[in-house]
């Protein structure tokens, strides 16, 4: 069995993992511990620089129903961190306070996401794919006094969000809303904008806060290509005249990275 069999089978066998695991929720923290064990895995997996190379070969060497498995692995490993953060919002509703490693490492690279393009306490800050557990708005209120706003088309994950910022930031400027972008009041103030990682549309939505937003906004789209592309939706061209991508900031020890864009 050659190294590019074997990894490839790795990654079948995370997609199946991951497909029963959102079969499997409930509402409950049932399967919240197996969740959280897979989601630290496949985390490990794809910052291990070993499987480099096996990435690189299975790209130049792809089969026909590769494409397929890549696709499958962000849909399912996306819906899996939501699931998580729901498991992560319960239990702390319920007096329990547990990390798993995907959260660190989440948590570790929230510091430096607009490069130069610091928060202040007269921003306002727009994260697209909130959550269940709103870790950026809860970590950019308290560090500077600035307006959060969090926007997730899952309704259940803006219910146990909003619990989460009554019992972690309570007094913080923080809102979330389940709503579209062109359904906010606050579009044209917003200065800074996020785009969660496991957003697939991202680059649409791009596209569309052209029109609604300011001309000095900055925009931080988290991203993954190569190895990071299994676990995120990859880096996109944005059309010329429009968006101007500043600045790229690469975190080999985390599990996705960043692209800072500006209106042309």
């Amino acid at each position: 069995m050659n190294q590019l069999t074997t990894f490839e089978q790795s990654l079948t066998l995370f997609r199946d993992r991951f497909t029963d695991l959102v079969k499997g929720y409930d509402g409950t923290t049932h399967n919240s511990s197996e969740l959280e064990r897979v989601i630290d895995d496949y985390s490990a997996f794809i910052l291990d620089e070993g499987n480099k190379a096996s990435w690189e070969t299975m790209e130049q060497q792809a089969a026909n129903e590769l494409p397929q498995l890549l696709a499958d692995l962000r849909k399912m490993s996306s819906l899996c961190v939501a699931i998580m953060e729901k498991y992560r919002a319960l239990k702390l509703l319920a007096g329990e306070t547990d990390k798993t490693d995907y959260f660190k490492n989440i948590e570790s690279c929230i510091e430096q996401e607009f490069g130069s393009f610091q928060v202040t306490a007269d921003s306002t800050v727009l994260l697209i794919g909130s959550g269940s557990f709103p870790m950026t708005p809860l970590f950019i209120a308290k560090r500077t006094g600035a307006q959060v706003v969090g926007i997730d088309i899952d309704e259940e994950a803006i219910e146990l969000g909003r619990r989460v910022v009554h019992r972690l930031g309570s007094g913080l400027n923080i809102r979330l809303e389940k709503a579209f972008v062109e359904q906010l009041d606050v579009t044209k103030d917003v200065t800074h904008i996020i785009f969660s990682s496991t957003v697939s549309n991202k680059y649409e939505l791009l596209e569309q806060l052209h029109a609604l937003t300011n001309e000095q906004v900055v925009v931080a789209m988290r991203y993954g290509n190569q190895l990071k592309s299994l676990f995120n939706y990859p880096m996109q061209a944005v059309k010329e005249g429009k968006w101007s991508l500043v600045d790229t900031i690469l975190r080999p020890d985390h599990v996705f990275d960043i692209a800072l864009y500006k209106k042309a």
